[in-house]
């Protein structure tokens, strides 16, 4: 297990989604803040255009990668991304972007992806920090702020014997400290909006003190050019009215209640 000198501080990347601009606006942002380790959480394609644009981006700044559930889908050659989603539309939806980013992402980042773990774990600050893409039970499982009970999070840290826990997966940011002192992070996504009618996208940046500070940042691009490129590309326009308006149009029906309320539709 790799050690991280006391009180660092971390920057977590949850799915890119091909936002190639994100991801560079995001990495400028960490480590202008002094980010001692950087870490994505899988889902580097999907949604957005040209995903091979991402990954030599996470190589050269030394980006420390997990699977995500379209790295294990492309890596393995599935036929579709395991995403997790039970609705015909939003699956609809999720088979057109994983026949577009399997279509576009080289068969050399393919065999990448099946290299990378599918958890990592971090000691800092003397807190065991366990990184997932969904939970750490199943790479799609839906980590929800509304449906997470603390009791369910306490058991689920403490069965994998973690302190800390960061995942992704949702596309919603959250965080959560615990009774017991534990905490729990959703990172969010930089691929796409946050269904909240803002163009930005977000990350996580955790310091390890005496408490574990979490912080969300927002992170702005030029979302302009990628609705054009993702228009050129012939993604759907319900992609594309989601990049340029901070609201989401698909994948709406795995949303629980309260988080679907925040949205438009």
């Amino acid at each position: 297990m790799p050690h991280v000198r006391e009180s660092p501080r971390l920057a977590f990347f949850g799915g890119i989604y091909s936002n190639s601009r994100a991801l560079t606006e995001a990495l400028a942002s960490a480590r202008a803040w002094g980010a001692e380790g950087l870490y994505a959480l899988g889902d580097f394609g999907s949604f957005g255009p040209h995903p091979d644009r991402v990954f030599p981006i996470l190589l050269d700044g030394g980006v420390q990668c997990i699977q995500g559930n379209y790295e294990e889908s492309l890596s393995s050659g599935a036929d579709d991304c395991h995403c997790g989603y039970t609705d015909p539309r939003d699956n609809r939806f999720a088979q057109i972007s994983y026949d577009y980013t399997a279509a576009r992402t080289s068969r050399e980042w393919k065999r990448w992806m099946g290299t990378l773990p599918l958890t990592r774990r971090l000691e800092a600050g003397g807190r065991r920090v366990l990184l997932v893409h969904g939970s750490p039970r199943r790479i799609n499982e839906f980590l929800w702020e509304s449906t997470s009970p603390v009791a369910f999070l306490e058991k689920l840290l403490a069965d994998h014997g973690a302190d800390v826990l960061v995942c992704t997966h949702t596309g919603l940011h959250w965080s959560r400290r615990l009774p017991s002192g534990r905490v729990v992070v959703n990172a969010g996504v930089l691929g796409r909006p946050a269904n909240d009618g803002r163009r930005n996208v977000w990350y996580a940046r955790l310091t390890f003190g005496r408490e574990v500070g979490v912080e969300f940042v927002p992170v702005s691009y030029d979302d302009e050019a990628m609705a054009r490129e993702m228009a050129e590309e012939g993604l759907p326009r319900e992609f594309i009215e989601t990049i340029r308006t901070g609201w989401w149009t698909t994948c709406l029906e795995i949303l629980p209640a309260k988080e679907r309320d925040r949205g438009r539709f």
